[in-house]
């Protein structure tokens, strides 16, 4: 979908829209993002970015996050798909999937640290290498160039051809081409003319950030579209002018003293925004929970990701799925998946489950649901 740019900044521009509430904001934040369940081209195309995650528990939260967007959803369907739909997995504020017209806003892209000229010379081999074989699992590369160990960036042992894989799909040079058992297979990238417009470019990108994770909170906004500089680092320097930029483009409201950012054309008090009954578990970078500063300002209490917690210190689990009903996260969830059988750790934030009995009813469907996404 194309992403329009405002021309106002406060909605007493809009005559016919009232004064958003914080409840209005809540209820517009789940409605837009929860859209009805679509194809997966289309509902990778409406969210602009998918945000990838290794950890399987129990699902990577690419697939916790589509489930939820595409109608039939199995967990692995994107990597079973890849190859035939019109997107790349690459670097944006986070590492995920884009739409090819979002990716090709970035590149050509320039690392704001050049290559040594013995490091410059690694990578033209194995671009070499690369554009001889066509698709290239990274175990060829290494046993071809036998690069060795590196140190990483935590003090431990890297495979050095991994970094440089790296790297090099960074730089633009490679490109995902495909997973096999979860490992990035790489290909040459096509070659690339250069950008016509940065500040075209850097506007859209920052707009589909906003139409990701709208309405959004002043800082949080200007706190991703900062993080632009890992997206497109050539043009990292122009960022404060266009944060300038968006907060003249698009609508926003001080309520309370923050002040929120949504779309041009969007209208957050609509009475459109309608609810259901139904129980959700999310992921922990899904969209509607992906922002702690929203999350907290929406709900009132404080939810954090404890994968890499150590586990004494975690409060709610290794991999604790936000648990929304209707307009609120009243909890979280730790789910686990072997040999066929689910279980479901639930936890409240107030210390006991709801006694509304259609809570109850949609808890255990989203249980079903779960199981049969994971029975893929």
């Amino acid at each position: 979908m194309a992403f329009k740019v405002a021309a106002v900044n406060n909605p007493r521009h809009h005559p016919d829209m009232r004064t958003p509430t914080l409840e209005d904001l809540r209820r517009h934040a789940i409605a837009r993002s929860l859209f009805k369940p679509t194809t997966l081209p289309k509902a990778i195309e409406r969210l602009g970015f998918v945000q990838a995650d290794p950890i399987r528990a129990p699902a990577r939260a690419q697939d916790l996050t589509l489930r939820h967007r595409v109608a039939g959803y199995r967990a692995g369907d994107l990597e079973r798909r890849y190859t035939r739909l019109d997107i790349e997995e690459d670097f944006f504020v986070n590492y995920g999937f884009l739409p090819r017209r979002i990716h090709a806003l970035m590149h050509p892209r320039q690392h704001p640290t050049p290559w040594s000229a013995q490091r410059q010379a690694q990578a033209q081999a194995v671009l070499d290498f690369v554009q001889r074989q066509g698709v290239v699992h990274p175990r060829v590369v290494d046993a071809h160039f036998a690069h060795g160990k590196v140190k990483n960036w935590f003090g431990g042992s890297s495979n050095a051809t991994t970094q440089l894989l790296d790297g090099m799909h960074y730089r633009g040079l490679l490109r995902i081409a495909g997973r096999e058992g979860g490992v990035r297979l790489y290909a040459a990238s096509p070659e690339r003319g250069p950008a016509t417009d940065p500040a075209a470019a850097m506007d859209a990108l920052a707009d589909v950030v906003l139409h990701k994770y709208a309405p959004m909170p002043e800082r949080s906004m200007a706190e991703l579209i900062l993080r632009l500089r890992g997206a497109a680092p050539q043009w990292g320097h122009t960022r404060t002018q266009v944060l300038k930029r968006a907060k003249a483009r698009f609508p926003s409201i001080m309520l309370d003293g923050t002040r929120w950012y949504w779309p041009e054309g969007e209208n957050p008090a609509s009475a459109r925004h309608k609810l259901d009954e139904a129980v959700r578990l999310l992921a922990p970078f899904d969209p509607v929970v992906w922002d702690r500063r929203r999350f907290e300002l929406f709900w009132g209490w404080a939810y954090r990701f404890e994968a890499y917690t150590p586990a004494p210190k975690r409060v709610r689990g290794y991999y604790a799925l936000p648990l929304l009903w209707r307009d609120t996260v009243i909890g979280w969830a730790n789910v686990g998946w072997r040999e066929g059988l689910l279980t479901a750790d639930v936890g409240y934030q107030s210390g006991k489950a709801p006694s509304d009995r259609a809570f109850h009813q949609g808890l255990r469907e989203e249980i079903e649901r779960m199981r049969a996404f994971l029975a893929s």
